[in-house]
């Protein structure tokens, strides 16, 4: 799949709105990590180069259609400024910014002022955008505080469009959604995907459509549920499936062994099984833990143990795959010239239990020439976490857009930019 990217469209001088996804951990205010900010900048970078007037767009957490200031993007407008060797200032109606700096007057290029408004819609923004210099950044505030925005209503999709004259969309994390930002703008002006997005895009059509062998994914988390598509989907394309966290719970039980007060999901034993017999007659090597480590309790100070899996106590729960398992997963992993992980191995927001996950993660990034490909969402903060996520090939900055890509769906947010 090829689509076109800010580098085959005329953006000189140009209003280009820009679909970020800037929606970070916060607390009380503060940016718990701002590497969806950080992964923006080269985009934003080249649109400046080219002199284009940038009008960023993005939601925040989930304010169900009403404001919230909890949830408003002026943390991120003052973090962007401070990435990019300036500020942030908020404009409000009625207040006179003529002493904004742009580039023609002396402003460096790596520097930028991140003027925002107290809005994303209405005459207080279309007089901001429309006096922008270029070079400069305006970011509106949180799309979502509208509730057309996630229903894709037409009119407000049309008041966004009209604040820029090319469209960029480099949220990947929110391409699965058919949001007015999304795919309604996207179809009322030249569309374009931005360089997060083409590299997401190159990475996972290449997990998809034409993989390195032996291919090998490895799915975790904690429902089959959410998993059953992508695990399908997959059958017809790796060498080798992986499975933990606890979805691997729900294949135990369906093998026959007993696991105690473990998460199980009784409804999917039959999808379960036929995962297993579609993996055998399709000749992919399925895994699945040898070991894990049992707890009393879903509690990180709850007493624990390693045990095999055919000796999890009555009364415990499984929490986390054992050394074993990920032994023996490093060994299936050795000769793999492409691996993609989605979902962790253990309980990760208990430190006890995520000691799996952490050197599973190790076992990845020391593949050597392999191309490799995180899937977002808890495993993307397990790399992170670990200090790790350089040493991918590809760590995706969508959860749910990633896995709905390797389920070979089409993504209303790509699909609606214009085909290389």
């Amino acid at each position: 799949m090829r689509k076109k990217t800010v580098r085959d469209i005329d953006v000189n001088g140009k209003r280009v709105l820009v679909r970020v996804d800037y929606n970070v951990p916060l607390d009380a205010g503060k940016i718990l990590d701002d590497s969806r900010i950080r992964a923006t900048l080269p985009t934003i970078s080249y649109l400046r180069e080219q002199q284009a007037k940038l009008i960023l767009m993005s939601h925040l957490g989930r304010p169900k259609g009403r404001r919230d200031e909890a949830l408003s993007l002026r943390p991120v407008a003052k973090r962007l400024g401070e990435l990019l060797g300036g500020e942030a200032s908020l404009r409000r109606p009625g207040v006179d910014h003529g002493d904004t700096p742009s580039p023609e007057s002396g402003a460096s290029l790596r520097e930028a002022r991140v003027q925002m408004t107290d809005c994303c819609v209405g005459a207080e923004v279309q007089r901001a955008a429309h006096s922008l210099g270029e070079g400069e950044i305006l970011l509106l505030e949180n799309l979502r505080f509208h509730p057309e925005e996630e229903a894709n209503d037409r009119e407000y999709a049309k008041a966004l469009a009209s604040l820029g004259e090319v469209y960029v969309n480099d949220a990947f994390g929110t391409a699965h959604r058919a949001h007015a930002s999304t795919e309604g703008v996207a179809r009322l002006l030249p569309a374009v995907a931005g360089f997060l997005m083409e590299k997401e895009i190159e990475f996972l059509s290449r997990a998809v459509e034409n993989p390195e062998r032996p291919y090998a994914a490895i799915i975790g988390g904690a429902k089959i549920s959410t998993k059953m598509a992508v695990l399908e989907h997959l059958l017809s394309k790796v060498d080798k499936l992986l499975v933990g966290g606890g979805m691997a719970n729900t294949f135990l039980k369906a093998e026959g062994f007993n696991v105690g007060e473990s998460l199980v999901e009784d409804d999917y034993l039959e999808q379960a099984k036929n995962v297993m017999r579609h993996a055998e007659e399709k000749g992919v090597r399925l895994l699945l833990p040898a070991d894990v480590i049992v707890a009393e309790r879903s509690a990180a100070d709850s007493p624990a143990r390693r045990v095999s899996v055919k000796d999890v106590p009555e009364g415990w729960r499984i929490m986390d795959v054992g050394e074993t398992t990920i032994d023996v997963f490093a060994r299936a992993l050795q000769d793999c010239r492409m691996v993609v992980w989605n979902g962790p191995m253990g309980v990760i927001e208990m430190a006890p239990f995520a000691h799996g996950s952490h050197r599973l993660a190790g076992v990845i990034a020391n593949l050597g020439e392999a191309t490799t490909i995180i899937g977002g969402g808890e495993t993307a903060a397990v790399v992170e976490q670990v200090g790790l996520a350089s040493r991918f090939s590809h760590v995706s900055t969508g959860g749910g857009a990633s896995l709905e890509f390797l389920e070979g769906k089409e993504l209303p947010g790509v699909a609606a930019l214009m085909d290389a």
